[in-house]
């Protein structure tokens, strides 16, 4: 016959059982769980917890970092009981509670008259909403106090003893654990998703850059942010992608080359080779063989059938430099090919075909030399059917420090003479002359700059051009130099019609005035 005390004991230790096999279970779920699973993982581990102890409720709060607070982050609890808050001021509410478990120490009661005097805050607090029973473990990880687990008896007071309090303790550890390596994973995705934000971030700016950097200078020789030359590559961006034949006019030394290679890239054509020739460096005799080819024995010394660049360039681009100095008779064949493609070898009497596209450049104004009768009027008026007038450099003064700075780091790397410094003065000094040469004069004066000095610092050496004409911009000196070239332009002449007087704008004995003042004197 069993007796009472023998039946409480098989009780107890069944009980005992039950738990220990629930907490095996427990542990081994939370093994290999993934981060996403650990908060349904601990909510049912704290359902089964609460079943099978027979309490009421538990409850797992984190600190959120605004003072005392402590935020409920999962709980389970029987279906008659009201939910906790969401959000706890523990220090205001318990305190000595909240104390005790940040220094690391577990809080358990069977009964509020338990807790010491000092704990009379938090007994008010428990005695107007529970639990009669209770026990807090800290949830620590890496040293530090993050968070708390409770478990609570609400209806009716329990004992908690040391045996089931070490088991508790156990599963505090567990959920610390736990929590502790889902909140470092979701720190990395946090950190990983700033990186993937930044990375693409980054990589829009540096797309938008690069178009940014497309759209200012076309391509990496032409240089600058000046308005004069956006406008210029605001041309450039609207012809590259047709056919139409440009015509780039501007003083020697502008870059009307750079241009050239700039709407070629940016054309269907970009993947065929651009051909260059510069009608100003062949004699009249050799440049028709240069741009139609010849057939063997056009004339003396010739060998061999030679294609012509025309012929080269099928599918592609050619450019023509210094246009205007081509012979008269050779303009009308070039005309020829750009209205219907066609032509013949030098010496041959086969008609060629072929899908060229026309770039011509020159420094000498077209239309005058048209007047003069020197270029045949039909052939300006083909080739000027998209103009763009290349600035010359003293127009956009803005651009000189990026040139300079270019050239500097071009010439400085080459020569082993690497320039880290350009004086302010010397930024100034270039911007004051005008450049008669151009880009091309800026470059060469760099390049001497880097080969006569000796020093990080880019310095100009003894240069008279920029001594004797740094002050040409004042008014005096443009004043000077430009009433001066209209005299020599009407011959000296002021009065009368088509005179120098009417032609500035003045009354002759106002111009009169100015040329004695600013000691202009007429050559004997």
């Amino acid at each position: 016959m069993v007796t009472p005390s023998e039946a409480s004991l098989r009780e107890e230790l069944a009980e005992r059982l039950r738990f220990e096999t629930l907490l095996i279970d427990i542990l081994a779920r939370f093994v290999p769980l993934p981060s996403e699973q650990v908060d349904g993982a601990i909510e049912s581990a704290q359902r089964q917890i609460v079943e099978t102890l027979g309490i009421d409720r538990s409850s797992v709060f984190q600190l959120s970092g605004h003072g005392g607070d402590f935020v409920l982050t999962h709980s389970w609890h029987r279906p008659r009981l009201l939910p906790l808050p969401p959000r706890i001021n523990a220090t205001e509410n318990v305190p000595w509670a909240t104390e005790r478990i940040l220094k690391g120490g577990i809080v358990r009661f069977a009964s509020v008259l338990e807790l010491p005097p000092e704990a009379a805050r938090d007994v008010e607090t428990l005695r107007k909403f529970g639990p009669k029973s209770n026990v807090t473990f800290p949830l620590v990880a890496d040293g530090r106090v993050f968070g708390a687990l409770a478990f609570g008896a609400m209806q009716e007071e329990r004992h908690w003893p040391d045996e089931l309090v070490g088991r508790l303790q156990l599963v505090a550890g567990l959920f610390a654990n736990t929590l502790a390596r889902k909140r470092s994973e979701e720190s990395l995705h946090r950190a990983l998703d700033e990186v993937q934000r930044l990375k693409d971030q980054l990589q829009r700016e540096v797309v938008y850059l690069q178009a940014e950097v497309e759209a200012l200078h076309g391509h990496a020789g032409v240089l600058g942010h000046s308005p004069a030359l956006q406008e210029i590559l605001a041309q450039v961006d609207r012809v590259a992608p047709t056919d139409a034949t440009v015509l780039l006019l501007g003083e020697t030394g502008t870059g009307k080359e750079l241009l050239a290679d700039t709407i070629h890239a940016r054309s269907r054509r970009k993947d065929r080779v651009m051909l260059k020739v510069n009608c100003a460096a062949l004699s009249p005799t050799l440049i028709e063989a240069e741009l139609f080819g010849r057939e063997k024995g056009a004339y003396t010394g010739a060998v061999s059938r030679q294609a012509g660049r025309f012929e080269l360039a099928d599918g592609s681009t050619l450019f023509l430099d210094e246009v205007a100095e081509l012979p008269l008779d050779l303009q009308a064949k070039l005309l020829r090919v750009l209205q219907d493609g066609q032509f013949e070898r030098l010496g041959g009497t086969k008609t060629l075909r072929v899908d060229v596209r026309l770039i011509a450049a020159s420094n000498r104004d077209l239309a005058q030399a048209v007047a003069a009768g020197t270029f045949r009027a039909d052939l300006y008026y083909r080739l000027n059917v998209f103009p763009i007038r290349v600035p010359p450099l003293r127009e956009r003064p803005e651009d000189i420090p990026t040139l300079t700075w270019a050239f500097a780091k071009q010439f400085g790397d080459l020569l082993g003479k690497p320039i880290q410094r350009i004086p302010q003065k010397v930024i100034t000094a270039l911007q004051d002359y005008p450049w008669p040469g151009n880009v091309r004069e800026l470059r060469n004066v760099i390049e001497r700059a880097i080969i006569l000095g000796n020093s990080s610092t880019l310095r100009l050496p003894a240069w008279p051009a920029i001594a004797q004409r740094r002050d040409s911009w004042a008014i005096k000196d443009v004043e000077h130099a430009h009433i001066l070239k209209v005299l020599e332009r009407t011959l000296w002449r002021i009065r009368g019609s088509g005179g120098a007087a009417e032609i500035l704008g003045l009354k002759p004995t106002t111009l009169e005035a100015r040329i004695r003042k600013l000691g202009l004197h007429r050559p004997g």
